[in-house]
């Protein structure tokens, strides 16, 4: 009220009580003149009379302009507000989607569309168990090992980086994707390590040819003494002593498993000893072992021989294996003698695995002519190095220069040509091929490892072969 008493003392736009002719009533005898709320009611009943009529029609309530600067001082109020609503709200300017849930990113897995579930997790989206496993076992299935390294990367920064289960999973995509070192990584960090896990560790050392690690491994298990081996476990060192052609060792450690372990052996540890000797070119004696043994001799002995005297060059036992073969299955023989269809070869191809993109070549693409060119100018290098064509691969029927170009022309070669090309120099090189390398291959991509100062990875249908400095992982027995 003390507001509104000095506006109307102040204010000559009201008319004073005398000249509106109003007769206020005296004050009373007990309040002061003084009185502050006296001398605001003549201001009540100021408002009171001289406010217009009501009008009876129409019947609405009638509209008060508000004095000029209140309307301005409302107004600049009003915007102050808004901007303030706009400044303080930013979804009503920049709206942003929430991040995916979980069941998002088990529907991307189920799809396929890892990369794009990899990059949702990057951007803040919570992964659980499920969504980690999945994207573990889609790595491992698809041999993709950078997108492998990305989801091992992103599970390291989850809650779930000590969880047993997924890191044992780690273990078999690295496995699967023939990278040793990253699957030991993870292997030596896990505390509690089941029998399964030791042969999982131990097969995957004898499939990238590195057998003689696996052997390490196996006795490093025997040491600790927690586990006891089992006739698993023999089988997968039987098959790291074939990788490195280790026939003293498999031998030894066939002994072990019946005279330490009590261990009966089964037909499959028979057949890892031949698998041994084979690998190694001693055939004379896994023919002996073969006459010694408490089993007859199926096809599956006779293939393996067969396919290790062709190895070796030893033709007369392979006439006799394949003789052996016709008894027990007369339809094997025949299978082998009818000659490679062009049509069957031409399905050959490659994939070149690069950052994260996997590139498909086949033996019958046209590569173009920076390929051609690169590999042209390896071939003369190769060649002053020491490499000698070999054209016993060549089942086709033509002259030997024909040959010559033929092997050039392999599709691993010219998928390595291309690798050179497109990628970073010492940058490795890995190839998925979905047939065995031949020899010549084999010979030719060890002699271009030491050329071009690269590390190249080339996985067929048996297994990995790591080249590097001009030496295979295999030891040249696969």
């Amino acid at each position: 009220m003390a507001s509104l008493s000095s506006i109307h003392t102040s204010s000559n736009s009201f008319p004073s009580p005398s000249r509106l002719n109003l007769s206020l009533p005296p004050p009373p005898s007990h309040l002061p003149l003084k009185d502050s709320t006296y001398r605001t009611s003549p201001l009540k009943t100021l408002c009171t009379s001289t406010a217009p009529k009501r009008p009876t029609k129409p019947r609405h309530r009638p509209h008060h302009s508000p004095h000029p600067q209140s309307s301005q001082l409302l107004k600049n109020n009003y915007q102050r507000t808004t901007t303030n609503v706009n400044e303080t709200s930013p979804s009503t300017q920049n709206y942003q989607t929430p991040p995916p849930s979980d069941a998002d990113l088990m529907s991307l897995c189920n799809e396929g569309n890892i990369e794009e579930a990899i990059d949702c997790i990057k951007q803040g989206a919570e992964a659980n168990y499920f969504v980690f496993e999945a994207l573990i076992s889609s790595c491992g299935s698809s041999e993709s090992l950078e997108l492998g390294k990305n989801v091992h990367e992103l599970m390291m920064k989850s809650p779930f980086r000590r969880n047993v289960e997924l890191n044992i999973k780690l273990v078999e995509m690295y496995v699967k994707c023939g990278n040793m070192n990253g699957a030991r990584k993870v292997f030596d960090r896990l505390g509690d390590r089941s029998l399964e896990l030791w042969h999982l560790m131990i097969n995957g050392y004898a499939k990238t040819g590195e057998g003689n690690n696996g052997l390490l491994l196996f006795e490093r298990m025997r040491k600790i003494g927690a586990l006891e081996p089992n006739a698993e476990t023999f089988l997968s060192v039987l098959s790291a002593c074939a990788c490195e052609g280790a026939v003293r060792e498999g031998c030894f450690y066939f002994e072990m498993m019946q005279n330490e372990y009590r261990i009966l052996p089964g037909f499959e540890h028979y057949l890892g000893v031949i698998d041994v000797l084979g690998q190694a070119g001693h055939l004379v004696e896994a023919l002996e072992f073969i006459e010694d043994m408490p089993f007859e001799p199926t096809i599956e002995v006779w293939e393996a021989v067969l396919s290790f005297a062709r190895v070796h060059g030893d033709i007369d036992l392979e006439d006799r294996a394949e003789e052996l073969l016709v008894e027990l299955d007369s339809s094997k023989a025949t299978a082998d003698k009818v000659p490679t269809p062009l049509a069957k070869r031409n399905c050959e191809f490659n994939k070149l695995e690069g950052k994260i993109k996997v590139s498909e070549l086949r033996s019958t693409s046209l590569y173009g002519e920076g390929p051609n060119e690169k590999f042209k100018g390896l071939n003369g290098q190769m060649r002053d190095a020491g490499y000698v064509p070999d054209t016993r691969y060549v089942l086709h029927d033509i002259d030997e220069e024909a040959k010559e170009q033929a092997l050039m022309y392999h599709s691993e070669r010219l998928a390595i040509a291309y690798g050179l090309i497109s990628t970073p120099a010492r940058t490795t090189l890995r190839i998925i091929k979905n047939l065995r390398i031949c020899g010549d291959c084999h010979n030719a991509i060890k002699i271009m490892s030491k050329i071009v100062g690269r590390e190249l990875i080339v996985r067929d249908n048996k297994r990995f072969h790591h080249f590097r400095d001009g030496k295979c992982s295999c030891g040249d027995y696969w």
